[in-house]
């Protein structure tokens, strides 16, 4: 437990716990740089030094910013503290659904559908993204003041779903929303998450879980095993369409479920619709060998036929007596309870010892998988391209350890994204081995140098090739010559990427270099007459002009003020008036 007031990498001052889980403690903090209050997730003492506990805590991130939507908990920033893996998240006031129920029991039917139809909102956007969450239970659902519903915990429900069979307490709090396919040791599928979903809805409606056990493994063994008690037999108010949506999104097959949450959506959209008041309960129409109740035996069914015997047999004479000890004495009352009791009671012993011995089977065939992937070899993921936290998650996803990073420039790979891998992709490696990566710091970086007093045209073509963007400045300067550089906008020295950088240089049009006059609407006499007395070259053209007087000067090239050196050539463009037919301004 970390105390209040401790600052979490120097940004996340800690105010209070805000609850336990089975991996990891939340703490309501202040980010101190934002100046708000965040839920920061820490994963448990116990657990930090596990590679899998740690690859399953990391995959909530992975999933997190994978996922935006109103009804899911924003991701802020994920992070290490000596030694501590934390995420912080979007706070979230009020209290959790299941505590929401425990309040405000009976919820009305018209704000259960819309409470629940946020949660189909956000765990079909999960699906959207092949993100299933595996521990859906009110627990993981936060009701803010407003009654609006945010789902959290993506990717730590993967670890509970993996671990909490042998932590009691977790469990606990997991398995009452547990599909039969998870209880039995299955993968998880979309149709897990619906049964989840069903169970949900089943106890906003009733205001409880329909099993309860002292152990999981009672409870886990009744969603394989029992049918889901009938809501309406605790409500009868409520309606028969509503109550096929429990039904069929519990049934014990997943091929009988709703095949996505959308189409969940759509059916509980139209459960309280007067259109379906009449509507006939659902059944499952596969049979379950599992769960089919033995039918009871009728008396008769155990009375032995000898019992018929005639009172008068027991007169008969002595030469009778060998007839008389085959047959039975007439049954009592206390017998005939007796002879219906006993088969009634090998019925249930066979059913408990089935059970225990599935249970044993699926334990050692459960921990016989278990021993014997954690010698199957492993392949190295494809991490190039991948950030190097997502490749970091990759490695340890595929039972891999992240070793050393080592950071280069690279031609191809963008900075900060994974080059290659040592032992490199689909390579076949033991379970835990190292492996190493390198990530790149992007294109070379290109080293600035001291470019004044060279010539410009031999430099610029230079920085051209290197992917700089050349720009041209001139200036009179009285020690050096015409087409020498005189300064430069990078500093000598300075390391860049040269990709579209722009760099700028002054360069020397001579001491005899002068700035240019602005001729605009000078007539071409005047043009001229300056140009011989200047020195420089003029470049005379011609173009149509209705803003410009006949035989004055339009435009100019360079343009006036820019410094130009006495045999510079000079382009100006006169006004030929308006185009034949064409009306003055």
């Amino acid at each position: 437990m970390m105390e209040a007031g401790y600052k979490l990498d120097g940004r996340y001052r800690i105010i209070r716990s805000i609850g336990e889980g089975g991996m990891a403690n939340v703490y309501l903090a202040q980010d101190l740089i934002l100046n708000r209050e965040v839920a920061i997730k820490v994963l448990r003492l116990d657990l930090q030094n596990d590679p899998d506990t740690i690859r399953r805590f990391r995959r909530e991130e992975l999933a997190a910013t994978e996922l935006v939507h109103p009804n899911i908990v924003v991701v802020y920033d994920v992070g290490e503290d000596n030694g501590l893996q934390y995420i912080v998240m979007e706070y979230v006031s009020g209290t959790d659904l299941k505590r929401y129920i425990a309040d405000h029991y009976p919820i009305p039917y018209a704000e259960v559908v819309r409470m629940m139809m946020e949660v189909l909102a956000a765990v079909q956007q999960a699906h959207a993204h092949g993100i299933i969450h595996r521990d859906l239970k009110p627990q993981n659902i936060l009701v803010d003041p407003s009654g609006h519903l945010k789902i959290t915990d993506f990717g730590i429900a993967v670890a509970l779903s993996e671990n909490s069979i042998t932590q009691t307490n977790s469990m606990l709090g997991s398995v009452h929303y547990l599909s039969p396919e998870q209880a039995r040791g299955s993968v998880a599928t979309k149709q897990s998450d619906i049964y989840s979903l069903g169970i949900i809805l089943y106890e906003m409606l009733t205001g409880k879980v329909p099993f309860e056990g002292e152990t999981a493994v009672s409870i886990a063994l009744k969603h394989f095993q029992s049918e889901i008690p009938s809501v309406r037999h605790i409500d009868p108010n409520i309606p028969q369409a509503l109550e096929n949506v429990v039904l069929r999104a519990t049934a014990k097959e997943p091929s009988e479920r709703y095949q996505s949450v959308a189409a969940m959506t759509d059916d509980l959209k139209t459960a309280l619709s007067p259109l379906r008041a009449n509507e006939p309960k659902f059944k499952s129409k596969i049979a379950d060998e599992a769960t089919k109740v033995i039918p009871k035996l009728k008396p008769e069914q155990y009375t032995d036929t000898s019992s018929a015997a005639p009172a008068s047999a027991a007169v008969r004479p002595a030469s009778a007596a060998t007839n008389v000890t085959k047959t039975a004495p007439a049954t009592h009352t206390g017998d005939q309870t007796a002879s219906l009791q006993k088969p009634r009671r090998r019925v249930r012993s066979r059913l408990r010892f089935s059970a225990l011995f599935l249970l044993i089977v699926f334990l050692l065939v459960g921990g016989g998988f278990f021993v014997a992937r954690q010698l199957l070899p492993v392949t190295v993921p494809n991490v190039r391209g991948m950030t190097q936290r997502q490749a970091e998650n990759a490695l340890i996803d595929a039972n891999l350890k992240v070793g050393a990073a080592t950071k280069k420039a690279d031609e191809e790979v963008k900075a900060g994204r994974v080059v290659r891998s040592q032992p490199q992709a689909k390579q076949k490696v033991k379970r835990h081995s190292v492996v190493k990566m390198r990530v790149s710091t992007g294109k070379k970086a290109y080293l600035v140098k001291d470019y004044t007093g060279r010539y410009y045209r031999s430099v610029a073509n230079q920085l051209r090739q290197a992917g700089f963007k050349v720009k041209k400045r001139r200036a009179i300067s009285h020690t050096l010559g015409a087409g020498e550089i005189m300064a430069q906008n990078l500093d000598a020295g300075e390391r860049v990427h040269p990709k579209g950088k722009k760099i700028i240089l002054t360069v020397s049009v001579g001491a005899n270099g002068f700035n240019l006059r602005d001729m605009t609407n000078w007539p071409q006499s005047s043009v001229e007459e300056y140009a011989n007395s200047m020195g420089f070259n003029l470049d005379l053209k011609y173009d149509y002009s209705g803003a410009v007087q006949t035989g004055t000067v339009m435009k100019q090239s360079p343009h006036a003020g820019t410094a130009v050196a006495r045999d510079a050539k000079i382009t100006v463009t006169i006004s030929r008036g308006n185009r034949a037919g064409e009306a003055a301004d």
